[in-house]
């Protein structure tokens, strides 16, 4: 059997996701999909995986009234396989950020940068005047990155807004691109990029797996493998699943 795996979030206000915690994890567990969902009052992240059918109706009943009464209209959605299950279980949590950074300024419902479509980013990176910039922890970018992007060197995504304040300078760096793997990061990046003065923040739309979907491998600026939070470890282009040397299995799991 060939999975389906989901990977979605979206920045919406929840006030009430606690009492959605229960009816959400029992609707996943009826349709047995597997994977982890995180709920915050500022909205949904999580990657899920289960049979084709059962995805197509969970992400349905996401994005329609069902559940959240639709609030959730506007879900960045990707889609791929998996040849096993890649998640042993399901798991949903209830957290402060749907992905932590940490600044109370940094709100993607209020500012963000400026989304790029995947097929408009090779021309972006190319400009003499754009600062590339991976704004994943630095075990990822290890794996794979944009030819001559800067790796911030962080081993989590909170320590972000550090680099940020110490590598960065709005005088200087007047026109920032960002990505990361589905584009959540880039979400809060360009928010706090923006909440400090940064004037131009751009940031790829639907991250690194929607590029390595839509970009063909001979027009590709990527390089290396994208890797993923799941047993699948890591993700070449079209989202196939690549194999890795056991070495690289190893440290990409220590991590």
């Amino acid at each position: 059997m060939t999975y389906k795996v989901c990977a979605f979030y979206q920045f919406a206000a929840l006030p009430d996701y606690r009492e959605l915690r229960e009816p959400l994890r029992a609707f996943c567990a009826g349709l047995s999909l597997k994977g982890s969902v995180l709920l915050a009052a500022e909205g949904i992240n999580g990657t899920i995986a289960g049979a084709p059918e059962a995805i197509d109706a969970f992400a349905h009943e996401l994005a329609q009234a069902g559940l959240f009464g639709g609030r959730l209209n506007n879900l960045e959605l990707k889609f791929s396989t998996a040849e096993a299950m890649p998640f042993g279980r399901l798991k949903v949590r209830l957290k402060k950020e749907i992905v932590s950074l940490g600044d109370a300024a940094a709100d993607p419902t209020r500012q963000v940068g400026t989304y790029v479509e995947a097929a408009e980013w090779n021309a972006l990176i190319s400009a003499p005047d754009t600062l590339v910039l991976d704004t994943r922890n630095a075990f990822e970018v290890a794996m794979g990155t944009f030819e001559g992007a800067v790796d911030p060197a962080i081993k989590s995504f909170g320590q972000f807004k550090d680099f940020a304040a110490e590598k960065l300078d709005p005088a200087k760096h007047r026109k920032i691109a960002m990505f990361c793997t589905g584009g959540i990061r880039c979400e809060k990046a360009s928010a706090h990029l923006l909440a400090r003065g940064f004037a131009e923040v751009y940031h790829l739309k639907g991250g690194i797996l929607k590029y390595l979907e839509e970009v063909p491998k001979a027009q590709s600026r990527w390089r290396g493998e994208c890797f993923v939070f799941d047993e699948r470890v890591a993700l070449g282009h079209g989202l196939r699943e690549r194999a890795l040397r056991q070495q690289e299995l190893d440290a990409a799991r220590d991590e």
